[in-house]
């Protein structure tokens, strides 16, 4: 009874329900706004927004919000200390990385759906695993490199093309189709899906290298993170700041001023901005901050169900506002991916002896310390799981 009246709540609804709706609809509505953003009618490759400066903007945003909320919490004076400590240029090598991962998203969702970004994203799981491996010497279990097989056969499938799933079933007389039509329709995926202009310019190829590159770095950052910081105590909003802050250099230096410097001058750094582009930008400001609400008041499986319950969402909203074709092969990927996330997240179930109960166990990371104090209900985690997900 006493642990049911401990449950942080709000509005007398526990916060872990409130974190989790929030992270799903977060995930959902991010994705979909970057993609719409990047294609909406009315501009062209010449008059759209440069992604340079919605990164920068988000990482400013981000800092600001989080400063504010870390001031309040740990006062002013204690925060500026935890925040510039000894041991904050660690956080440079990760701000860096997940800041190229941020300009890879957008090239990312301009150039794949939403549905088949959120689906191939999940290669995070992957290249997290197995810097996780190679680099803190974790080991998985048979049940966890199942899924993550099962896991990559999916991608594979969303990614490949429709005709060669069809070629592959035709040569076993076996008719894969779940779009009405003729077979002219079947053989040309593509004619009825460039609703808006911004999508006659995708590069299905230069998006998967994007999505690839991106989940590369999210995996390292993370496991780096956990590597670098396991163990410390500080909190997650100095943490948000101090990754927010060293972001700033490689967003405005390699991204503003060296990459896009030239037409920044001659159309000016809010070119081609609107709402659409500033909503895009505030949820992707928001979404790290979701992520780690997510973590410290919900556990892991549950952040992934929100995560599957996503990529539905995005699958429905892609059908029915960017007139996404629906294929065999993409309805088969994503179920795969599914089942694989749902597996990969299940604990593993090991006797229970004295010292092995947690040795192998693995989790994605990056994750709050894993030392001895991490049993203790009174001391604070690390909110080392809020960065893997920053988009955002």
């Amino acid at each position: 009874m006493s642990s049911q009246q401990d449950v942080p709540r709000l509005f007398h609804i526990p916060l872990k329900y409130i974190s989790l709706v929030t992270l799903t609809f977060q995930n959902s509505a991010l994705i979909l706004i970057m993609h719409y953003s990047r294609v909406m009618p009315g501009y062209d490759s010449s008059s759209r927004y440069l992604a340079s400066t919605a990164v920068l903007l988000n990482e400013i945003i981000k800092l600001g919000v989080c400063s504010a909320v870390a001031a309040f919490d740990r006062g002013p004076r204690q925060a500026w200390v935890e925040v510039f400590s000894r041991d904050c240029w660690k956080l440079a090598i990760p701000a860096c990385l997940y800041t190229v991962q941020n300009s890879l998203q957008y090239v990312a969702v301009s150039n794949l759906d939403a549905a088949t970004f959120q689906v191939t994203y999940q290669l995070k799981i992957i290249t997290t695993a197995i810097f996780s491996v190679t680099m803190l010497h974790r080991s998985l279990s048979p049940l966890k490199w199942m899924s993550l097989m099962m896991l990559t056969v999916g991608i594979a499938l969303v990614q490949l093309p429709h005709d060669v799933i069809s070629f592959v079933a035709s040569s076993f007389n076996l008719t894969l189709r779940l779009t009405g039509g003729s077979e002219d329709e079947s053989e040309t995926p593509k004619e009825e899906h460039h609703a808006l202009e911004g999508e006659d310019d995708m590069n299905r190829t230069l998006g998967l290298v994007a999505v690839l590159i991106a989940c590369i770095l999210s995996g390292l950052a993370g496991v780096y993170f956990e590597k670098v910081l396991k163990g410390t105590n500080t909190s997650l909003w100095v943490r948000n700041v101090q990754l927010s802050f060293f972001s700033l250099f490689p967003a405005f230096f390699i991204g503003v001023l060296m990459k896009d410097g030239a037409a920044i001058a001659e159309k000016g750094f809010f070119s081609g901005y609107n709402a659409v582009v500033w909503t895009a930008i505030g949820f992707q400001a928001g979404g790290g901050i979701v992520v780690a609400l997510c973590v410290n008041f919900a556990d892991n499986i549950a952040k992934n169900f929100a995560t599957s319950i996503s990529i539905l969402l995005s699958f429905i909203a892609s059908v029915y506002f960017f007139d996404f074709k629906v294929t065999a092969n993409f309805v088969l990927g994503a179920v795969l991916v599914l089942i694989a996330t749902y597996l990969y997240s299940k604990p593993d179930r090991r006797p229970s002896s004295a010292g092995t109960q947690n040795k192998e166990e693995y989790r994605p990371v990056p994750l709050h310390s894993t030392t001895s104090e991490e049993s203790s209900p009174r001391t604070p985690r690390p909110p080392l799981a809020a960065f893997n997900d920053k988009q955002q």
